[in-house]
């Protein structure tokens, strides 16, 4: 309260003694009025489409994967921090066996992962991307994430995908995702702690 009160005085002797005086003081301080930034609100934005394709042995047979990602405008819009706003997407996964036989196929959206992700990113999160994890105890594993649609971003919530050997399907959340993903078009993302996600759900 004391240091309050004393920068007051001084800055009112200070008001007092520039007043008082009859001439003005030279000085060669130049006095600019700093301009605000304004940021500037961006219209509708969309992530790059892309496709994915890679042929991979599994169960003793060769397989074809495909995954294709394309922004969606019949999907609900989502958010980034800014709050500049972005078409969502969907992302196609089929596994084709030889001869064309088709093994799994399947359309999926953000709503696929509305149980395993928290509030904040079911309402305003995209779905990023799907690549291929592995291949193990007989399971095809991709890995998924629902995040920020900001390139720049580098926060989201890892998810598993799991398709069995008799092309059953499993989602679960993913708290140690290390994709070895050899598909440059997948954005390289921080997967969230619980910490993270609680703070992002506002707990």
């Amino acid at each position: 309260m004391r240091k309050t009160t004393f920068i007051l005085a001084v800055l009112l002797c200070g008001v007092l003694f520039t007043t008082g005086c009859k001439k003005k003081k030279e000085t060669d301080d130049i006095i600019t009025k700093k301009v605000e930034k304004v940021v500037k609100k961006q219209g509708t934005q969309k992530m790059s489409d892309f496709t994915w394709s890679k042929t991979v042995e599994w169960q003793g047979k060769e397989y074809s994967l495909f995954i294709e990602r394309k922004a969606d405008e019949s999907l609900p819009k989502c958010k980034d921090e800014q709050d500049n706003e972005y078409y969502d997407n969907k992302i196609t996964v089929k596994v084709i066996g030889k001869g064309g036989a088709k093994f799994f196929e399947h359309v999926f959206t953000k709503n696929d992962f509305a149980a395993y992700t928290n509030e904040s990113y079911s309402r305003n999160g995209a779905l990023l991307g799907i690549a291929l994890d592995r291949i193990e105890d007989g399971n095809m594993i991709f890995g998924a994430g629902v995040g920020s649609p900001d390139a720049m971003s580098d926060e989201f919530v890892p998810l598993s995908i799991i398709i069995s050997r008799n092309g059953s399907l499993t989602i679960k959340k993913d708290t140690q995702m290390d994709i070895r993903n050899d598909n440059p078009e997948i954005p390289e993302k921080k997967p969230m702690d619980e910490i993270e996600a609680a703070e992002a759900e506002g707990m």
